[in-house]
């Protein structure tokens, strides 16, 4: 089971943006590489504690996942970031400015195998996907079509002269504390420690070009309005020896003709004639896993709540499925012919049809408070 984030960074769930981001400083600098030479036990909590912030930072990851838990981050993907698939380079790339001067100004060794070199990331692509309520309370697999900048067949990269492939530019200066040393981000290959060589015609000035590529998106059930999925590595490339971005699907739901959703619940809006409430009947409606009827006893009242239980939206993190909520409503005709209004008046006082409410049936705002209970 996967740990709290909260927990990771040792804060509360109410804690301010500060307070996330001081508790992550002290965090990484306690277990970064350069503190931990070869402990693979400070990696493992370093990159905890960067995949906790990666999250609870942002306040949209923060708010999925103050409400669903692990769980609005997993899917075969991994929605928004988490999924524990942050690797050293992901980590310095995205977070390397909050460490400040701890580790001589920005300069970082030992990950990727690098001696400080910076792999650059490629930046993320962003698309909408539109799901049916059918596909996201089963489940579902999407191709699309991406355009995304890759690395131009017959590209070469060459080491950088400036940096020597390092990435980084040292300096070593004297000043009244002796003699110190800073290093920064090489200006001529941006930190990759390669520059172009040979550029293909068409490519970009970093030897790029735009492709087109058919994306297979697996969605799992339960999903919402507004999630977002993140498929690794199908962003645009980095040039050079760089990783490539994520592609960052966001769900949207579509509205269904009979069928409203509230959360894994699902609300169902059923009409009936009075004949039918009087005498009872049997009537197919519309649930996500196809028609399903259901029976209606005799002298039904208008407002009564039948719970199909299970016949719902699936939870996103595998605990069962909500209810399908069947609202029974007695049509009262607006117009009557002579004979028809002839039959309502002879037994209009009739005790048969005077309103004799049972105990056991609950007023309107109990009927509210137990759709919410």
């Amino acid at each position: 089971m996967k740990q709290d984030f909260y927990e990771i960074l040792g804060i509360s769930k109410g804690a301010t943006a500060a307070e996330i981001k001081k508790a992550y400083r002290k965090k990484a600098i306690e277990f970064h590489p350069d503190k931990n030479p070869g402990n693979k036990e400070a990696e493992e909590k370093f990159k905890l504690a960067a995949e906790a912030y990666e999250v609870l930072s942002d306040p949209d990851k923060k708010a999925r996942y103050d409400q669903y838990g692990h769980a609005a981050f997993e899917g075969g993907q991994g929605f928004g970031g988490g999924g524990h698939h942050m690797n050293m380079d992901d980590i310095f790339s995205q977070f390397g400015d909050i460490f400040g001067g701890a580790f001589g100004g920005g300069g970082f060794s030992g990950f990727g195998g690098g001696g400080g070199q910076r792999r650059m990331k490629g930046s993320n692509l962003r698309i909408r996907v539109k799901l049916t309520l059918e596909e996201i309370a089963n489940g579902v697999e999407k191709k699309v079509k991406v355009r995304r900048k890759v690395k131009a067949q017959g590209v070469e990269y060459k080491t950088c002269p400036t940096c020597h492939g390092t990435g980084q530019i040292t300096k070593v200066v004297n000043s009244i504390l002796g003699r110190m040393q800073t290093s920064a981000v090489c200006s001529s290959c941006g930190g990759s420690g390669q520059i172009i060589g040979n550029r293909p015609a068409g490519a970009d000035a970093q030897g790029m070009e735009v492709a087109e590529e058919t994306v297979s998106i697996k969605i799992p059930a339960g999903v919402a309005d507004g999630m977002q999925l993140k498929v690794g590595g199908k962003g645009n490339e980095a040039p050079g020896n760089g990783i490539p971005g994520d592609l960052i699907v966001a769900i949207e739901e579509l509205e269904h003709e009979t069928l409203k959703r509230e959360g894994e619940n699902l609300h169902y809006d059923l009409y009936i004639s009075m004949p039918d409430a009087v005498l009872g009947t049997s009537k197919e409606i519309d649930a996500v896993s196809g028609k399903v009827r259901i029976k209606l006893e005799a002298g039904i009242q208008s407002g009564k709540i039948l719970r199909l239980r299970g016949k719902g939206v699936p939870s996103l993190n595998g605990y069962g499925s909500g209810d399908l909520l069947v609202h029974v409503n007695v049509w009262t005709p607006k117009t009557l012919n002579k004979e028809q209004k002839a039959f309502f008046d002879k037994y209009k006082d009739d005790e048969h049809f005077n309103p004799k409410p049972e105990k056991s049936d609950k007023s309107f705002f109990e009927k509210v408070k137990d759709m919410f209970s």
